[in-house]
């Protein structure tokens, strides 16, 4: 009378009682291995983490210490160190120029964002839907405007609007504006902003198009093909086919685009420091104003503080808008 004995998949007979699902296969360490797997890609962020804490980790925690304190000329030179509490933000957020500014960067840049989200989509499309010469020589200029650095456009833009010898005047007054011959772009508020406005919304173009032409080279065909065949036009084909691909592109880079235009900086303050009569300002240079400007190193650290978790406020309220946005979907 013989016995059979279960075999394993290595060819030994299996002893008596004993699964297949006992023996572990030859080259499997087990679960030492594969929790030693599952760590490998935060090894691999280690350095980029350690870059990170170091460049603006230390930085940022440098900065929020100086925020509670009272540093002033007096204070470098003696190098004394007095700590105030939370005097500098009660200052800075009693103040009704600081609520001011705020507002002034919040409308600037909802109107920056705006323009800019609404001209670089339709530059995407356009370039989606151009042969490929002229996309080549579309896309050449696009990629021009956003690699100039930014004090050199803002430079070339001071230039174009200049009072006396500025093109745009002289293009005006040839047109039959002679009023605007010797027009100062720069000596009220609204003039002043329309400038940085335009040169902000010519440098965040190429950005905003690339990344949705991009998107919509993700597009199947067969779906335009099939809206066609159901008879949509090209706002039916925009609206079922092309928006819904590209609007999680449009998420993120409206985003990028909120963060980019509220910490504007080099633009606002080459063109004209803010003024005149500093109604230009916004958060980041009246910052720099009240900061190193008026020697209040501490209270322009305050203000800077602040503007970091307005900041971090509005990047909360967008990851919680996709994943709602993702919850819905699924």
């Amino acid at each position: 009378m013989s016995v059979q004995t279960e075999r394993t998949d290595t060819g030994t007979a299996a002893a008596p009682g004993v699964r297949k699902t006992d023996v572990t296969p030859p080259g499997d360490k087990g679960p030492a291995r594969r929790r030693g797997g599952t760590s490998a890609p935060y090894l691999l962020l280690l350095p980029a983490l350690l870059v990170t804490v170091i460049l603006l980790g230390w930085p940022l925690i440098k900065n929020g210490m100086l925020s509670f304190q009272n540093l002033n000329p007096r204070q470098l030179i003696l190098h004394l160190t007095e700590w105030r509490g939370f005097d500098n933000y009660t200052d800075v957020l009693s103040s009704s120029d600081f609520w001011k500014v705020v507002q002034r960067t919040v409308v600037f840049t909802a109107v920056n964002v705006v323009l800019t989200m609404v001209f670089g989509t339709l530059v995407g499309l356009l370039l989606a839907r151009l042969g490929k010469r002229m996309r080549l020589v579309l896309l050449l200029g696009v990629v021009l405007a956003w690699a100039m650095p930014v004090i050199a456009a803002t430079t070339v833009y001071q230039w174009l609007f200049a009072q006396r010898f500025g093109v745009v005047n002289w293009l005006l007054a040839k047109a039959g504006w002679t009023s605007m011959a010797d027009y100062n772009w720069f000596g009220t508020q609204l003039s002043t902003f329309s400038v940085i406005t335009l040169l902000i919304v010519w440098q965040s173009i190429p950005f905003v198009a690339i990344n949705l032409y991009a998107a919509t080279t993700t597009i199947p065909k067969e779906l335009y093909e099939a809206a066609s065949i159901d008879g949509a036009g090209m706002w039916k084909s925009f609206t079922s086919v092309t928006f819904p691909f590209i609007r999680p592109f449009l998420w993120a880079t409206t985003f990028l685009e909120v963060i980019w235009i509220f910490k504007a900086f080099p633009q606002i303050f080459a063109m004209n420091k803010g003024g005149p009569d500093r109604l230009t300002e916004t958060l980041p240079i009246y910052a720099f104003v009240e900061g190193p400007g008026n020697q209040h190193y501490g209270m322009g650290a305050a203000i800077s503080f602040l503007t970091i978790l307005i900041l971090l406020g509005l990047t909360a309220y967008y990851l919680r808008t996709v994943l709602k946005q993702e919850e819905d979907e699924l």
